[in-house]
């Protein structure tokens, strides 16, 4: 693994805005980062991120199977009492999945470490599936990257053919939601629209206060039409909270992703994966703040359960913090063991290691000069080397 500088493409900017990727640019910093990209070894994708992928999911499949029955679990995870059964009901009838995000830490030796799990509404799919892939294809082409160059990318192709089996292979319309005000989260909506048109379905948007709820209770569209399927890019804690979650309880309508996934989208789930896998080498050990066990010594990352982007997050070294985020997130917090994030001379590198349908799909790469990768982290592309 080692970071090269490569000539950006003249004409990217322009291509971003024609294939949609309109949030290339956040906040007048670069997010689409291709004046370096990462190389790796076939060996070090395989072995160092797809193979972990894969047991680190059967691992948390598990743990769902576990925590749908403990009370002491739920209550762990912050999941109100209210969910518990439809939850369970969810879990018991096989609804599917569709995707999530491992975050490791990871530098081409030794083991990649388990930073959180993204499990519920993680982004950046267009442009790991699509953009990304283009730029490998045009630097190829262009002599920047050598004849045989690959990637680890099977992003699109996947998210397509789980579309097709998320109910069993029969048709169904999809409807698709997201909250206003994120060209990055509409981006990413309107990407998973053309992924499940290109497996046939027919879809609608809106936005997630234009969705209505009947007199029975049935969620409804703009045109009082019953929505039968519903991917919502909003998080299940979220939803918990508001009046309008209730209705979710008994409702017909299959989510995705599914209640089940808030087992697994909250930071509480790492203690318990440690609990499980006590030394397991792609997992760090983690605890509930100030529970018995909680022995991680002077040096640890202090996150709440539920918290994004990178917010309210505080890193302390040798009894000293030394990286502090803001935030609008409280409730419980967990340790987690601190780790040195990778620093490749272009800032600190995460992981994101993609599954669609619980099967291992791609990667992406973040860098940001924070020790926190918060949501103004550069994207730098990467490449398999021949």
């Amino acid at each position: 693994m080692r970071r090269l500088t490569l000539p950006e493409r003249p004409d990217w900017r322009d291509t971003a805005q024609r294939m949609g990727f309109t949030f290339h640019t956040a906040e007048g910093t670069p997010y689409w980062d291709e004046s370096a990209a990462f190389a790796f070894s076939l060996r070090e994708v395989e072995e160092g991120i797809e193979a972990p992928s894969a047991e680190l999911e059967e691992m948390c499949l598990a743990f769902v199977a576990e925590a749908i029955g403990s009370e002491e679990i739920l209550t762990s995870l912050g999941i109100p009492r209210d969910f518990w059964g439809a939850i369970h009901e969810s879990w018991q009838r096989g609804d599917r999945n569709l995707y999530g995000r491992f975050d490791f830490a990871y530098a081409g030796t030794g083991p990649a470490k388990l930073l959180e799990y993204n499990a519920d509404t993680p982004t950046a799919l267009f442009e790991t599936g699509v953009f990304q892939w283009h730029w490998l294809e045009e630097q190829i082409a262009r002599g920047v990257l050598p004849a045989g160059s690959d990637q680890y990318n099977s992003v699109h192709e996947r998210l397509v053919e789980a579309f097709r089996h998320l109910r069993g292979g029969s048709a169904y319309r999809l409807h698709l939601a997201c909250a206003r005000d994120s060209a990055e989260d509409r981006g990413t909506v309107a990407y998973l629209e053309d992924c499940a048109k290109a497996a046939g379905l027919s879809t609608r948007f809106l936005f997630m206060d234009e969705i209505g709820i009947a007199r029975d209770g049935t969620f409804v569209d703009l045109a009082n039409g019953e929505i039968d399927v519903l991917f919502k890019l909003y998080p299940w804690e979220w939803m918990f909270r508001e009046e309008f979650g209730q209705s979710v309880i008994g409702s017909r309508t299959q989510f995705i992703e599914p209640i089940w996934k808030a087992v697994l989208s909250t930071k509480a789930l790492l203690p318990h994966l440690w609990r499980m896998h006590s030394g397991h080498p792609n997992l760090l050990p983690a605890y509930f703040a100030g529970l018995e066990g909680d022995d991680l010594g002077a040096s640890f990352v202090e996150k709440p359960i539920h918290s994004r982007e990178g917010a309210n997050i505080r890193i302390i070294r040798d009894g000293k913090p030394v990286a502090e985020t803001s935030g609008p997130y409280d409730g419980p917090i967990m340790r987690q063991k601190l780790v040195d994030i990778p620093d490749f001379g272009g800032g600190h590198v995460v992981i994101g290691a993609w599954m669609v349908a619980s099967q291992p799909a791609g990667m992406l790469i973040r860098e940001d000069s924070s020790l926190i990768t918060g949501n103004l982290a550069r994207f730098v592309p990467h490449v398999i080397e021949p």
